[in-house]
């Protein structure tokens, strides 16, 4: 019998053993990876998946002048929403070498979605500028998210020479750090909690490891790719690509094991390079330059400087960040004049485990501007921010989509936890005159089961500043106090594996004295079709996961 590899050598025969099985990713599979498919060194991983996700909520909304209860008069609407997601994923990396031992020699990867999504809700003028569309939309639209080439390059000590230190021989690494460069569609997070810069997107990336993998680099430039509205994919397939006329530059450096073991530091440098540009999204509202003061397109350059860390100092879990922004705005709406940029970010999380329980307090902070006439810009904006802190997707302010009244910009977007009036997250431009957050949070996460995770959240919110709302909403007097945001989830892993993962969860916002000043009911006490005192916000969410 001819063996082509030793990959195919196999196991004796024996009944306490099984032989491989297409169908079944976690036995010899060719399929992902476990043989060569051309050689005797080059594999080929193909993944499927369908992600769905059913979201029910309550959040506040403007009642149209178009209202679907004719006679009513309530300034604020119904904001009951059902939302439905799903996404079929695959994806297909091709890559040479041995990757259980060593980086691969070189790799291509390409990730393709078909979404398909469903929003209804109770008032006109939400679904779509165009108010006869209805309270219900059906949209759906295909993806490449990730269509990427990297090779690696070499030992790091070979490509940067002053990196060899003594006793180097012609420049070769004994611990095999190297260094790879990839160019395409790519995911990134450029920290340990994506609080600036987190997203898959068009670039190139030059990473790698030196001082035997202590040390880890990135140096990484994003051509940004527009977004699609409903989906939030990126706007490219095979039979459009559309570019937006923003630039982004990240470069960072991380060392483990700085203090003690166990604890990683990181050094980060950003810097977003955002152009003029006039965007309607797919739904027909203007979101580039925002809907609010005088409309008028203008570019943003700023410039991050941040340090981070992650790990543990004994049995304290322990992650924290700290960035200082700088920059210009051409025109800031709100301050309704060029604008330089000078804010701040800082949030720290700790935690510790008691067997099954990990318990956990944190706050976060972001600055807001007090003085939004003048000519700084105070209130701190991320780049593409996709915040994993105070509670996450089990948190209401961290998970849902905000909208301020009277205004094309959102109070908070989701995964995000700054207020920073912006037309869109994925697709506005940043704002740096925001009214800023203080977020106070406590946590439990229980590990009841080897297959159950419970989670649950506790965070206390206040605006730093309310002079921007103030502006904003030309009303006075606006207060500090957002409220009590609590949520309770959990993950549920049926196999013990990532093959099925159910989570759920149940968040709700009890406001506080400045978000009622914000939104409120008009008419309290009338007659019949005004609403009777501020409802109570919540969302609830299922998201179930298949993968082969």
């Amino acid at each position: 019998m001819v063996i082509r590899d030793r990959w195919r050598i196999g196991v004796p025969e024996d009944p306490r053993f099984s032989k491989g099985d297409i169908l079944n990713p976690y036995r010899q599979n060719v399929l992902k990876g476990d043989y060569p498919i051309i050689g005797n060194n080059i594999f080929m991983n193909i993944s499927l998946a369908s992600e769905s996700d059913f979201t029910v909520r309550r959040i506040p909304v403007p009642q149209d002048v178009s209202s679907e209860r004719p006679g009513s008069f309530e300034f604020f609407g119904r904001g009951r929403q059902e939302i439905f997601n799903q996404n079929f994923i695959f994806s297909m990396d091709l890559f040479k070498g041995d990757a259980s031992f060593k980086p691969v020699d070189w790799r291509f990867k390409v990730t393709g979605i078909a979404n398909f999504n469903l929003l209804n809700v109770r008032e006109r003028g939400i679904t779509n500028i165009d108010v006869r569309r209805g309270t219900l939309r059906r949209d759906g639209f295909n993806s490449i998210e990730e269509v990427f080439f990297e090779y690696r390059l070499g030992d790091t000590t070979k490509i940067l020479p002053f990196l060899r230190g003594k006793g180097s021989q012609a420049g070769r690494s004994p611990e095999f750090d190297t260094t790879s460069v990839r160019v395409g569609i790519q995911p990134f997070t450029s920290d340990f909690r994506g609080f600036i810069f987190s997203d898959s997107n068009l670039g190139a990336r030059l990473f790698g490891n030196f001082k035997n993998n202590r040390w880890q680099y990135n140096l990484a430039y994003f051509h940004m790719l527009e977004k699609e509205t409903n989906s939030g994919l990126n706007t490219i397939n095979f039979a459009e690509t559309d570019f937006r006329n923003q630039q982004v530059y990240i470069a960072n450096i991380y060392r483990q094991d700085t203090f003690v073991k166990g604890y990683t530091t990181q050094f980060s440098l950003h810097y977003n390079d955002d152009r003029p540009t006039t965007e309607y999204d797919q739904n027909g509202f203007l979101v580039r330059p925002a809907r609010i003061g005088r409309v008028t397109p203008h570019r943003i350059r700023s410039g991050y400087f941040g340090w981070t860390g992650d790990g543990h100092f004994g049995r304290m879990n322990i992650t924290h960040a700290a960035y200082q922004v700088i920059g210009r705005d051409t025109f800031n709406q709100i301050a309704n004049r060029a604008t330089r940029i000078n804010a701040q970010m800082a949030a720290a999380e700790l935690s510790i485990d008691y067997d099954y329980i990990r318990y956990r307090v944190g706050a976060f902070y972001s600055s807001g501007d007090s003085k939004p006439l003048d000519d700084t810009g105070r209130g701190f904006d991320a780049i593409l921010d996709n915040t994993s802190f105070a509670g996450g997707k089990f948190s209401f302010w961290n998970s849902q989509a905000l909208r301020l009244t009277q205004t094309g910009v959102a109070l908070v977007e989701p995964r995000s936890l700054i207020p920073s009036l912006r037309s869109s997250k994925i697709q506005g431009q940043a704002n740096f005159v925001n009214p800023g957050l203080t977020l106070y949070n406590a946590g439990i996460d229980v590990d009841v089961t080897p297959k159950l995770r419970g989670f649950l959240n506790y965070n206390y919110l206040r605006f730093n500043r309310t002079e921007p709302l103030e502006l904003a909403l030309f009303q006075p007097a606006i207060r500090h106090e957002i409220g009590h945001d609590l949520g309770v989830g959990f993950i549920y892993r049926p196999l013990l594996n990532e093959n099925i993962v159910i989570v759920g969860g149940a968040s709700g916002l009890r406001p506080g004295v400045g978000f009622t000043d914000i939104f409120s009911s008009n008419c309290n006490g009338l007659p019949r079709g005004c609403g009777a005192g501020a409802p109570t916000l919540w969302a609830a969410f299922v998201t179930v996961k298949f993968v082969y």
